[in-house]
């Protein structure tokens, strides 16, 4: 091989490495602004679903209100409610009374912040309201009513036993009480739900009053 000849082969060598060391950096360079793109995406994706699964499922302090371990969705029936309050209804398959004269409530856990769950005992406790039916039912995690021997999952104004003090007790359990007992079985996670109904004119969730509408919920022993 002449001198040119290998002269001229190092040369086509040397371009051909540099070329590929170009291409190499070029496709590297494209990779990581790929990759760097697909987790800016990802993350976009990951907090806006996940904040819009929260504000659906849980609500917030613009579209709910909390009492203790109570939770109401202030807009909840309305022409004029949000579209979260929406979808949260939607997604349940109900169809509440309008809070301009109602306001239901679910507790999830009790007054302690602990789940609620058919293997413990409670102990509901409040006080009569005056010019306010209400009612008190227990559902398992999935809003289903509860099977049991008596057919009994709800308490009202009109069917608990109140005391002289205008107080009433509501014990929930899978072991019989007496007075005012609501059975659970074997549901496992439960649910209640507190409904008052204004019997009057006023609207219901007046400044004040809604501390002294819902019941606390202890637990006694499981």
């Amino acid at each position: 091989m002449t001198p040119q000849a290998a002269f001229r082969s190092v040369t086509s060598l040397n371009f051909m490495s540099f070329t590929l060391h170009r291409a190499r950096k070029r496709l590297a360079m494209l990779v990581s602004y790929t990759a760097d793109w697909a987790l800016f995406i990802g993350i976009v994706l990951i907090l806006g679903l996940g904040s819009s699964w929260y504000m659906v499922e849980r609500g917030s302090p613009l579209s709910t209100v909390t009492v203790g371990p109570w939770v109401s969705w202030v807009a909840a029936g309305r022409t004029d409610a949000d579209p979260y309050t929406r979808a949260h209804e939607a997604r349940l398959g109900i169809l509440p009374l309008s809070t301009e004269n109602s306001q239901s409530f679910i507790a999830r856990q009790d007054s302690d912040g602990r789940t609620l769950h058919s293997s413990c005992d409670y102990v509901i406790a409040g006080q009569e309201i005056p010019n306010f039916w209400w009612s008190l039912t227990v559902f398992d995690a999935d809003g289903r009513l509860i099977p049991n021997v008596l057919g009994r999952s709800t308490f009202t104004s009109d069917t608990t036993a109140i005391n002289p003090d205008g107080g009433y007790v509501v014990t929930l359990s899978r072991d019989a009480h007496p007075g005012n007992w609501l059975p659970v079985g074997g549901a496992g996670r439960l649910a209640l739900a507190f409904t008052a109904l204004d019997l009057g004119t006023r609207a219901v969730a007046q400044e004040g009053e809604l501390e002294r509408m819902v019941p606390t919920i202890t637990r006694r022993g499981c």
